[in-house]
């Protein structure tokens, strides 16, 4: 049913998704106006291509696509995208279109990577593979924001001890001021925190699909989600219970040392996760 170009369609599909619910989740938490347009231009042409595959294929199979799990599968994604597209132009109720993203994202992800009938053995082991591949890549894409965020959480940390001390001096000069540093720290784990999930829903697909017998409650599937909650909440933090200062410095520091101990340490003690090539 599905060709390989078409296939290829089916990835950047994704790729093109996942970037729209990275830049609705921004404008969701940091109200950027240009981000919420780009992720909905973004969406459009997602939207766009996925109309195109379903035209064809109802032209090839003569049949509206709904008698299989597989076309199903599709078809609910599709609607999902349209209704996403529709409440954000007619009721602009971000919060809804987000989270409504982030399950026509997981619906789009696997109907493109499950290997179905319709693919050959060989491209079905492929699509696996590059599963894996784009999920990795999110994670540690994902791991140099919160590294980021946490380099500008320990630069606050110094530049509030040194105004505290009152050492007026070049260090001080040449770092920024407090209220830039602790702004690029939250900008920087706004966009970590959603690649880290979208990484987690691309992992625990290619899971499901390559490892049936995994243990779920795997110490690297634990951090990774400790991680996500410990960042989720530095969010919470910040966005609904409007704190900053010090003390958010410090929660950020903490939370970047999960970082450290997710990637070095639970891996090592993971019963499954090593870098499959």
């Amino acid at each position: 049913m599905i060709s390989v170009s078409m296939t290829r369609v089916h990835e950047v599909t994704v790729v093109l998704y996942a970037l729209s619910v990275l830049l609705y989740f921004f404008d969701f938490i940091y109200h950027n106006r240009k981000a919420n347009r780009v992720a909905f231009w973004l969406l459009a042409f997602v939207w766009v291509l996925q109309t195109i595959f379903l035209i064809l294929y109802m032209k090839e199979t003569g049949r509206f696509p709904v008698l299989t799990i597989f076309e199903g599968l599709y078809f609910y994604a599709w609607v999902l995208v349209t209704l996403s597209l529709a409440i954000n132009r007619i009721l602009r109720v971000d919060f809804i279109v987000f989270f409504m993203n982030i399950l026509g994202f997981i619906v789009m992800a696997i109907h493109t990577f499950a290997p179905t009938a319709s693919h050959s053995h060989v491209m079905a082991q492929q699509l696996v593979s590059e599963l894996l591949l784009i999920h990795i890549t999110m994670a540690i894409l994902s791991y140099g924001a919160f590294s980021l965020s946490f380099v500008f959480s320990l630069l606050y940390l110094l530049q509030y001890d040194l105004l505290k001390k009152k050492k007026w001096g070049t260090r001080l000069l040449r770092l920024a001021d407090l209220e830039k540093l602790e702004r690029l720290s939250y900008i920087m784990a706004v966009i970590g925190v959603p690649m880290l999930l979208l990484s987690l829903i691309l992992g625990l697909q290619w899971a499901f699909l390559k490892l049936p017998g995994m243990p779920w409650y795997d110490i690297k599937i634990i951090g990774s989600f400790i991680l996500l909650t410990a960042y989720s909440f530095y969010l919470y933090l910040r966005t609904v219970k409007d704190q900053s200062g010090k003390k958010l410095a410090l929660w950020n520091v903490a939370s970047f040392l999960i970082v450290l101990i997710n990637f070095f340490l639970f891996g090592q003690l993971s019963s499954f996760h090593l870098w499959y090539s």
